[in-house]
């Protein structure tokens, strides 16, 4: 079977879905040709010009507006401004010739069966056969589609879904037609995973598929209980957020922000097409969403909906909530419950189900309610969407951001516990449940061995979830694998020799437990290993140093431990950088200070596409003080090429920490000098970055890592480089740009970056700029308004101007 590849894509619709996809395979380097229709009539703007329906500007004017769009829109769709050179835009009458040299032609237009047939025919005349051929579908039966098409065209054929945004949504669903080629699944299912990073999954073609259905249902279920136990808006949003490990926005913010017309169509098109299901009822939409939509309060895009910002007389704006009873808009009020206070000591999520639906309040009420329901409805829907219970999980988790999918958090609160709660609700499972207790099961899923596994129903027996080979996951091997524990760190053995240091602390940051614990992990190492990763599956990699240890340490003017703390930071840093065994830095989600600050110490970084790092001490009033003023500097000097004007080279390296930037994905981060070409390298599929990490740990233990010699001849530019960053400092603070404690913080970076006040471009050892950025962090800590910042991020977690 020849091996296929994908070079090129054509897109065929370019609306915010169509677009966004065109943006994510720009991301990991295909090259797409995105096609939308030919306009019907020329606008303001054109007429003014003298153009006509003829000419090309005019012809591609949707199709460019849509893709300018989305590149403007936040979060941005593309990983890197210049990957949007990887997309050509066209029109569906002088351009479709061109999807006979692509290899994928996906198909993202307007839901209407009759307009996709239409879209499907035309397409068919110039696609060459073996070409695969997709739709991007919400839930239109992907059976309807393909019909009437060639034999060579059914069999490359299904359904493609992803959702929205297709960056940032991991959910992948690959739905079969009825004579798609058993290779085509294949092929997609692993290039999802491996290549767009995404969770793939294989559905049936049922009305809504996996996500949508169990999702809408999840979100109609809740409508209804609103109604039921008379809760506001505020409620319900309080309770299905971060507390059950799903997204900030909860449930009606996410609605907002969807759009509710998107939501009442998926509800609509389950109530019609799934007349048996037992739930039928519960997708008719209450009153109060069929006056939203008449008013056309559809959230975000028409500037109101559950919620509604205001502008007030004195400029400033306020979000107003909806009252579900009077359908009037008023101000939102705090909610509160005293189940809620029982979980605030409960760091991991799963173990708070059990706390939430013991609650004695009506918070407790509505987890029971809830859930019972979300049990009851899953048990049925399978083998009706899926033969697999894993894959309702895996839709649930990837597609709608919760953390844990239905069956995990009924294995949470226990299997037997959770029948009591569906039979106390007036609902009841499917009979499978009780074979599987039958058959001395008593949870959906068990780990043995490292590996995950999940009930199989047919079998009747724990099978092993497939495709974990390309993975690791720390959950499933650290009772059994670990070597060493502290508070702030476990440190864990992935095997073949090498070892991994998982931080625990809250946010994991950085403290004096987690640095105790990267020292004990490198003399490990050293000792009993070849190499080691530093990498975990938390949200954020680390949101940098403890700076509450910091402001305590500055307020009580402790001078000689913080100055101590600061070193053994630095000594930390630069012990991963010269160990005997190589060192990767693993990072994903937020990587800042010294998150950031460690992974540029590592011999290489395996950082997942989603990370965000950058130095922002400036908005704490300090600069970095863990080796990363120091290392900016370094690198700065190692990009000088002869003919370079020195001092712009660094001072780009300086504004980068001046300017606290922040990269947003792992490509920028190479951009901004946090990351180095050549040397590390990113990962689109965060569940595969640890295994990747460790290969690349072993590959350099193999081929015979040599421990680095410390650095003596790093070249500093002293007065030359100085005197400018003063001179600018003077004209951005002359010109109201920065305050006056800004200035000051600047000029303490530069005295660092220029090696100081030398009266000429003198080589300095690494340790020279180590001591000058330790003694400016320092002096920074000893100023008012710098513990004025820090106070103020601690207590509100923003940076503090003043």
């Amino acid at each position: 079977m020849s091996k296929r590849r994908i070079k090129k894509i054509a897109i065929i619709g370019s609306g915010i879905m169509g677009s966004g996809i065109a943006c994510h395979f720009a991301n990991i380097g295909v090259d797409v040709l995105l096609l939308d229709i030919v306009p019907r009539e020329l606008n303001d703007k054109e007429k003014a010009k003298g153009l006509t329906l003829e000419d090309k500007e005019v012809r591609n004017r949707l199709v460019n507006d849509s893709l300018t769009e989305s590149l403007k829109s936040k979060p941005s769709p593309i990983y890197d401004k210049a990957f949007a050179s990887r997309i050509k835009t066209g029109n569906m009458e002088d351009d479709i010739a061109k999807v006979k040299d692509v290899d994928w032609i996906m198909e993202v237009v307007v839901e209407r069966l009759d307009i996709k047939q239409q879209v499907f025919e035309k397409l068919e005349k110039y696609r060459t056969p073996g070409t695969l051929i997709t739709s991007n579908t919400s839930g239109i039966p992907i059976h309807f589609m393909s019909e009437g098409r060639s034999e060579d065209f059914q069999k490359h054929f299904c359904g493609t879904h992803f959702f929205n945004p297709a960056r940032y949504l991991e959910l992948f669903e690959i739905i079969p037609g009825p004579k798609t080629d058993q290779e085509v699944l294949d092929f997609l299912n692993e290039y999802g995973e491996k290549f767009l990073g995404k969770t793939s999954v294989i559905a049936k073609d049922t009305p809504a598929f996996i996500g949508n259905r169990i999702g809408i249902f999840s979100i109609m279920s809740l409508f209804h209980a609103v109604k039921d136990m008379d809760m506001t808006v505020e409620e319900v949003d309080k309770l299905t957020g971060p507390v059950i490990g799903r997204p900030k926005s909860a449930t009606f913010r996410t609605v907002d922000v969807v759009g509710l017309d998107t939501l009442v169509h998926v509800a609509n098109g389950i109530y019609e097409n799934c007349p048996k299901d037992e739930r039928h009822e519960l997708f008719k939409l209450p009153g109060f969403i069929d006056t939203m939509m008449e008013k056309k309060w559809l959230g975000s895009k028409t500037g109101q909906g559950f919620y509604k910002k205001i502008r007030k007389d004195d400029g400033s704006s306020e979000i107003l909530t909806l009252d579900l009873e009077t359908l009037d808009y008023r101000d939102s009020k705090r909610a509160k419950f005293g189940t809620l206070e029982q979980t605030k000591t409960i760091d991991k999520v799963e173990d708070r189900f059990e706390v939430l639906v013991n609650g004695k309040d009506k918070a407790g009420d509505f987890y029971r309610k809830t859930f019972a329901a979300l049990f009851a409805y899953v048990s049925h829907r399978i083998p009706e969407i899926t033969d697999e219970l894993y894959k309702i999980d895996d839709a649930m988790r990837a597609g709608f951001g919760w953390e844990h999918g239905p069956f995990q958090i009924w294995d949470a609160i226990g299997v037997e516990k959770g029948l009591k709660m569906i039979k106390d609700e007036g609902h009841e499972v499917d009979s499978w449940v009780a074979g599987m207790l039958e058959s001395g099961s008593d949870s959906f899923y068990s780990v043995k061995d490292g590996n995950s596994y999940f009930y199989d129903i047919p079998s009747k027996k724990q099978e092993k979830i497939p495709g974990q080979d390309s993975f690791i996951i720390l959950d499933n091997i650290r009772k059994t694998k670990e070597v060493f524990k502290n508070s702030g760190v476990v440190i864990e053995d992935l095997g073949d020799g090498i070892l991994n240091i998982e931080f625990q602390s809250k946010m994991n940051t950085i403290g004096g437990d987690v640095l105790a614990g990267v020292n004990k992990g490198i003399e490990l190492a050293e000792k009993d290993f070849a190499g080691l990763v530093v990498g975990n599956q938390a949200k954020n990699f680390s949101v940098g140093a403890n700076i509450g240890m910091i402001f305590m340490m500055a307020a009580e003017q402790e001078y000689d431990e913080l100055n101590a703390a600061i070193k053994y930071f630095q000594d930390t840093m630069m012990r991963m950088r010269y160990s005997s065994i190589p060192t990767v830095a693993a990072p994903q989600g937020m990587s800042l200070g010294g998150g950031c600050e460690l992974s540029m110490h590592a011999d290489k970084v395996v950082a997942a596409a989603e990370t965000y790092m950058g130095l922002v001490e400036f908005g704490v009033g300090v600069i970095p003080g863990g080796g990363g003023s120091k290392e900016m500097t370094v690198r700065a000097q190692d990009t000088f090429r002869t003919g370079d004007v020195e001092l712009n080279t660094l001072q780009e390296y300086f504004l980068t920490i001046g300017m606290a930037k922040v990269s947003t994905s792992a490509y920028e981060a190479f951009d901004l000098g946090l990351l180095q070409k050549g040397k590390d390298i990113v990962v689109v599929n965060k569940h595969r970055q640890l295994a990747v990490a460790k290969q690349q740990a072993k590959l350099m233990a193999d081929i015979g890592y040599t421990q680095p010699v410390k650095r003596t001849d790093i070249k500093v530019l002293g007065k030359q480089a100085l005197g400018m960053f003063l001179v600018g400092t003077d004209s951005m603070e002359d010109s109201n740009y920065i305050s006056e404690h800004d200035k000051k913080i600047a000029n303490k970076l530069a005295y660092v970056m220029a090696g100081g006040d030398l009266s000429e471009p003198t080589l300095v050892s690494e340790q020279y700029l180590l001591d000058l950025e330790r003694e400016a962090f320092l002096s920074l800590c000893t100023e008012r308004k710098t513990l004025e910042r820090i106070q103020h991020m601690l207590k509100t977690g923003k940076p503090l101007r003043n």
